[in-house]
């Protein structure tokens, strides 16, 4: 933008959205001095500045000082209509061997700025620039709420791999009003999630509903098919058929349970080769016993 005071005088065609300052002042303070940088949502409504984190105001407004009115002048109202609107993009491809630089030509060619990139796979969750380039255009939204802000990338696929993944970010998006836009593939195009883009975020809710019940069917088929080979998921067991029945009948020849437990060994699992404890030994026996007693009951 060049100087802080260019960057100022550009700034102050507007009226303050925060501190009500009128066009032709700077930023104030609550407490009637003049701002030492101007609010976010002002600077903000100047394209050219709205990368920066912060603008500080010129020593020429007198920053800290009591906050006195500029000349009027006539104030700059950009409708959202005719705003230019913020294009924050993202690239990404999985490995080092694999080239960035046909995402990012796209993406500039889209108007995109900032751009966001990185080489890394979509199976880590935490991916860096991808959060902070959603973390930048939620800056943006809430920043200056009329102000349309589009979160590009070149195809879906750069967003995530599951349809789980893509519901979550989609979700992210709605709730901020942010619109997402794709520049290549079958659904290519910008989708405004309360407008008539809210079909796709349906469709990636759709999709991800139905990937947890195809996934949950794959595993229940997995389970019924593990039954029928004779194989049972779960921890082993501590107590084989085998081993109760030795249990019982040295209870009912009067051997003590921690003498019990002293003559059993577990035969499968992490445990194996070890003896069992004898509150195991209580716990398992005292089982026994309620199925007998059930089944006694149940028969009469």
């Amino acid at each position: 933008m060049g100087k802080p005071v260019d960057s100022a005088a550009a700034i102050e065609v507007f009226d303050c959205p925060m501190c009500q300052a009128p066009a032709g002042s700077a930023c104030r303070t609550r407490g009637g001095k003049v701002a030492p940088k101007y609010h976010t949502p002002r600077f903000m409504l100047v394209p050219a500045l709205r990368a920066e984190l912060e603008v500080r105001t010129p020593a020429g407004r007198g920053p800290g000082r009591a906050w006195q009115a500029g000349p009027a002048v006539d104030a700059v109202v950009e409708s959202a209509a005719s705003a230019r609107p913020t294009r924050v993009g993202y690239a990404r491809c999985s490995t080092a061997q694999q080239e960035l630089d046909s995402q990012l030509d796209a993406l500039l060619e889209a108007g995109c700025d900032p751009i966001f990139s990185e080489k890394i796979s979509s199976r880590i969750k935490v991916r860096p620039k991808f959060g902070e380039a959603l973390a930048y255009a939620r800056t943006i939204k809430s920043a200056v709420p009329h102000q349309r802000v589009i979160f590009t990338v070149h195809e879906m696929k750069r967003l995530g791999r599951g349809a789980a993944e893509l519901l979550a970010i989609a979700e992210e998006l709605r709730h901020h009003d942010i619109e997402l836009e794709l520049l290549t593939g079958p659904l290519q195009g910008s989708y405004n999630p309360s407008g008539h883009g809210a079909a796709l975020f349906a469709f990636f809710a759709g999709m991800a509903e139905s990937e947890r019940e195809y996934v949950r069917e794959k595993s229940l088929e997995g389970q019924a098919s593990a039954r029928e080979r004779g194989r049972h998921g779960g921890r082993p067991k501590v107590f084989d058929d085998d081993m109760i029945a030795y249990a019982r009948s040295l209870r009912e020849r009067g051997v003590p349970v921690p003498d019990i437990a002293a003559k059993l060994v577990i035969p499968a699992g992490k445990n194996k080769g070890r003896r069992p404890s004898v509150a195991s030994v209580y716990r398992v026996l005292a089982e026994v016993d309620e199925g007998e007693a059930g089944a006694r009951s149940g028969s009469v």
